[in-house]
C-alpha cells in the first residue's frame, strides 16, 4: 500500500467516530421526552409539553448574561403528574450525552423551559426543554458555578426512588 493510500485510511478511521455521532444526532428525536421510573417508560411529546407551558416570566439568564422571557411549567407538577409524586431524585441524560443524577426537586420554584423570547427553544439553544429556577435568590449570577444544577438539552427523565 502507498503512503498516499495508508494516510486516506488512516483519516477515514479518524472521522468515522465523528461521522456516526453525527448520523445518530441526525437521527435522534428531539421531539420527545423520555419519563422512566422502575415499572414503566412514557414517551411525552415535546408539543403537548410547549402546549401546557402556562408560566412566564423574564429573568437574568447568567449563561446568556441578558435578560430573557421565560415560558415553561411548574417541573413539580409535572413530575407529580407522571410519577405519583415527587421522587427523591432524578436521573437525567441530555441530547449532548450528558449525564446526572440530581435531587430537591420538590420545589415549585423549577421550571421546565418550552419557549424563550416568544420561541419554542432548539437543541442550538440548549432545549426542546430545560430546567431553570424561576427565582435563584441571593446567588451572585456573575458566578455561573452557582447554577451547576440547572439542566439542559434534556432528552429523558429517570425517576430514583
Amino acid at each position: 500500500m502507498s503512503c498516499l493510500g495508508y494516510r486516506i485510511r488512516q483519516c477515514a478511521r479518524g472521522l468515522l467516530p465523528g461521522f456516526l455521532l453525527l448520523a445518530s444526532a441526525v437521527l435522534a428525536n428531539p421531539e420527545e421526552l423520555l419519563l422512566r421510573d422502575a415499572e414503566r417508560e412514557t414517551a411525552l411529546p415535546v408539543e403537548e409539553v410547549r402546549a401546557r407551558a402556562d408560566v412566564e416570566f423574564r429573568f437574568y439568564d447568567p449563561y446568556l448574561a441578558d435578560e430573557v422571557e421565560i415560558r415553561g411549567l411548574v417541573f413539580r407538577d409535572l413530575l407529580v403528574e407522571q410519577f405519583g409524586r415527587v421522587p427523591p431524585q432524578l436521573h437525567f441524560e441530555a441530547w449532548d450525552d450528558y449525564d446526572v443524577t440530581l435531587a430537591g426537586w420538590d420545589d415549585p420554584n423549577w421550571i421546565l423551559v418550552t419557549h424563550q423570547d416568544g420561541e419554542p427553544i432548539s437543541l442550538r439553544q440548549r432545549g426542546p426543554l430545560r430546567l431553570v429556577e424561576r427565582d435563584y435568590g441571593r446567588r451572585d449570577p456573575a458566578n455561573l458555578r452557582n447554577f451547576n444544577d440547572w439542566v439542559w438539552m434534556i432528552r429523558s427523565i429517570e425517576a430514583v426512588w
